[in-house]
């Protein structure tokens, strides 16, 4: 019974033992030792029966094989032959040719001459010179004048700049020449031979300067601009004007930090006053801060500052420090088509014999009361923005307050026919002094831009004023009313056209009036106003050479500018334009 067990359970290893064998895929299970520890003593209970499939223990589990795909392609032939693809040509516009230097010359009525040069040499890739010279002048021949009254105007401008990447700089050196003529008699000392013929009414203005400016590209220092001048005329007046205006700037976060100096210098004298041969001598130092502060907010754009501005004149017992206000505003309230803007900013500003001559060349070489003008401020509001893609707008209404303003006034006839000899050719009552006044103006402005496209544009605007004297009866000399429109229209590619039309309104100011019984009466006079309408076409002949040809006062207006000054009749000219490089 026992020889029995033995053997089936040893059929039953070498069964199992093969199973395993074939399961394995003939890997190589290695060898193991058995270790008997106490001899096997086989019982009845210990026998089990084979399953059909034996359970294999994971740790001998073969792993899955990796199976890889592939596709097996055969190519198929085609019958569709695509075009081969080709830019679209586009036409290149032929670049403008710009020239360095220009010259022109024009001739037209009352003996009149214009030219102008202009020419630049690049001294190397970051700096350059240029010259400009400018010349316009008539020889007169206004209508029921019985004294001379040409006139020329020559300007010369030497200028060198540098640019570098920290710093641009530039300087001018100024030179001028101008001669006019006191030809504006009233009717009673025109008709007067005995006194016409001994008034010479020729003077001549000089003026030479020197100027520079410096920008840098980084740092708080952000620049400053200088300037000496000399202005003098045939009568030995003399002025000397200096200004120096550095700025600083400093960021801070989204706010700029702003301050600007100013030193503002002038001394001037006359050779003598009006009726006598004392002379007469002005001398005013200007020193201004301007602090600001610049916030920006979205669509709102507020500067915040104070002008602080002192004026040491030899001649006053004390001096004041006068503060002003400086705010600006804006806000875009619908985008760029409706923009809200004001202010409030008031300034001490410098007067010279220069600035007055140049707004009235018969200026009398005799001012005795030339000092700064208190602007003590000036309020503004208005709005602006685009009504559409070609024209937008500017509506203002101010209020400007200024104390010590210089209004032009005609001078009193001081010389007869017992003294004409021995007058000067301004005591005529044609020439013209300053008052001073404390003035308050009130204003409406409205402009309009029409840019229609590329070959047109045109502008119109004006103003309306509205005076208010302290001492004077009336504000001297200045208009009611002020209106003008410029259009330009480039009509092909050859023909160019222009338009400025000017209106003027009614201004006051003082005339002599001699009778039997009282001498030198002044009375109001008021000047008409007056319309001026100027015009010009061009023809370019070649990128090089183009002429044109203008005329001015085209409706023949003999207005007066200024009291007994009637302008030029229709005035016409022709000339032509050159540019070329070296």
């Amino acid at each position: 019974m026992i020889r029995n067990i033995k053997s089936i359970f040893t059929l039953s290893l070498i069964l199992g033992a093969a199973s395993f064998a074939q399961a394995q895929d003939k890997d190589n299970l290695g060898t193991e030792v058995v270790n008997v520890v106490k001899p096997y003593t086989p019982e009845i209970g210990d026998a089990f029966k084979i399953k059909a499939t034996p359970a294999l223990n994971d740790s001998v589990n073969t792993a899955k094989k990796k199976v890889t795909y592939g596709i097996f392609s055969v190519p198929v032939a085609s019958t569709f032959a695509p075009a081969k693809g080709k830019a679209t040509a586009v036409k290149k516009a032929k670049p403008i040719k710009l020239y360095d230097n220009y010259v022109t010359l024009g001739f037209g009525t009352y003996t009149s001459a214009l030219a102008e040069l202009y020419t630049n040499f690049e001294i190397d890739r970051n700096s350059n010179f240029g010259i400009y010279l400018n010349h316009n002048s008539s020889q007169g021949g206004i209508e029921d004048v019985v004294l001379d009254d040409k006139f020329y105007d020559t300007d010369l401008n030497l200028n060198y700049s540098s640019r570098t990447n920290n710093f641009n700089w530039r300087t001018d050196l100024d030179l001028g020449h101008q001669l006019y003529n006191w030809y504006g008699l009233d009717a009673q000392v025109a008709q007067t031979q005995s006194i016409v013929q001994f008034i010479d009414p020729s003077h001549s203005f000089y003026n030479a300067g020197l100027s520079g400016s410096i920008e840098f590209n980084e740092g708080f220092f952000e620049g400053a601009s200088a300037e000496v001048g000399y202005f003098g005329d045939s009568f030995e007046s003399s002025e000397i004007r200096a200004v120096v205006a550095p700025d600083f700037m400093v960021p801070i976060a989204k706010q700029k930090l702003s301050l600007d100096l100013k030193l503002d210098y002038v001394n001037g004298n006359f050779d003598r006053n009006f009726n006598n041969s004392e002379s007469l001598e002005y001398s005013h130092l200007i020193l201004g801060a301007n602090p600001s502060i610049q916030i920006l907010k979205e669509d709102l754009t507020l500067d915040l500052g104070v002008n602080v501005a002192a004026d040491f004149d030899p001649n006053a017992s004390k001096t004041d420090v006068k503060v002003y206000p400086s705010v600006r505003a804006s806000y875009r309230l619908v985008d760029e088509y409706f923009i809200i803007y004001g202010g409030l900013e008031g300034d001490l500003k410098q007067n010279t014999y220069q600035d007055l001559a140049t707004e009235n060349p018969f200026i009398s070489p005799t001012l005795d009361t030339i000092s700064p003008t208190d602007q003590k401020f000036d309020l503004y509001a208005g709005i602006k923005g685009k009504l559409s893609s070609a024209m937008s707008y500017n509506l203002r209404a101010s209020y400007l307050s200024q104390d010590n303003r210089l209004l032009i006034k005609n001078n009193p006839r001081s010389a007869d026919a017992a003294n004409a000899s021995a007058a000067e050719g301004y005591q005529f009552g044609n020439s013209f002094g300053i008052v001073n006044d404390d003035l308050r103006t009130l204003s409406l402005f409205g402009e309009l831009n029409f840019d229609v496209n590329s070959n047109l544009k045109m502008r119109v605007n004006g103003e309306v004023f509205s005076y208010e004297t302290e001492f004077s009866e009336e504000a001297w000399n200045l208009p009611d009313f002020k209106a003008s429109f410029f259009a330009d229209y480039q009509i092909d590619k050859n023909w160019f056209a222009g338009i400025t039309l000017f209106y003027v309104g009614e201004r006051k100011d003082q005339e002599s009036v001699m009778t039997s019984t009282v001498q030198n009466t002044l009375a109001v006079e008021t000047l008409e106003s007056y319309f001026d309408a100027n015009a010009h076409v061009g023809y370019r002949f070649s990128d090089q050479l183009s002429f044109f040809a203008r005329v001015n006062n085209a409706l023949g207006n003999n207005y007066e500018r200024y009291i007994n000054y009637p302008v030029q009749g229709i005035q016409g000219m022709a000339g032509a334009t050159y540019r070329f490089d070296w």
